[in-house]
């Protein structure tokens, strides 16, 4: 696991380690879940958001499907996503989308839910966090989920 700082990031991994990885079979309620991070010495209202961050992800399930551009397609960053996202970010995500761990659909859900962490400056091992919580959110995606585990906690990737 990383060294936590306290950031809204940093309660998302806390959460993640602690109950996604660990395979608890119920996660608690969100009153509980709070007070557990607030126990943990986790500041109120960054919870709160990262309570709201998790929320907004379960509720990605539901997106329309994008419409297969091809594989002549070309992602375009916007200004904003350019500021908040640096070049070694972006490039990393656009690796992961061509090696097949994320879909185009997954790619923008990682990039909304990057840029709705409102962090001064992410990198590469913060994104490599927030793709495997999109990943983990989404049915059907264990071996890309296996992947991206590999990746985060740098072990060499199996072949699957």
């Amino acid at each position: 696991m990383t060294e936590l700082d306290g950031s809204v990031l940093d309660i998302l991994i806390y959460v993640f380690d602690r109950y996604m990885l660990a395979d608890i079979e119920v996660v608690p309620e969100r009153d509980e879940l709070a007070q557990d991070l607030e126990d943990a010495g986790f500041e109120g209202d960054k919870v709160e958001r990262a309570l709201d961050w998790l929320a907004d992800l379960a509720g990605e399930r539901d997106r329309p499907l994008l419409a297969d551009a091809g594989s002549r397609a070309m992602r375009v960053f916007t200004d904003a996503e350019r500021h908040h996202l640096p070049s070694d970010c972006r490039g990393y995500l656009l690796t992961l989308e061509r090696t097949g761990i994320l879909s185009p659909q997954q790619r923008e859900i990682v990039i909304e839910r990057l840029l709705a962490l409102d962090a001064n400056e992410l990198d590469v091992n913060q994104l490599k966090w927030v793709v495997l919580m999109v990943l983990s959110s989404q049915p059907g995606e264990e071996l890309a989920c296996s992947r991206m585990e590999d990746l985060v906690f740098d072990l060499p990737e199996q072949p699957h």
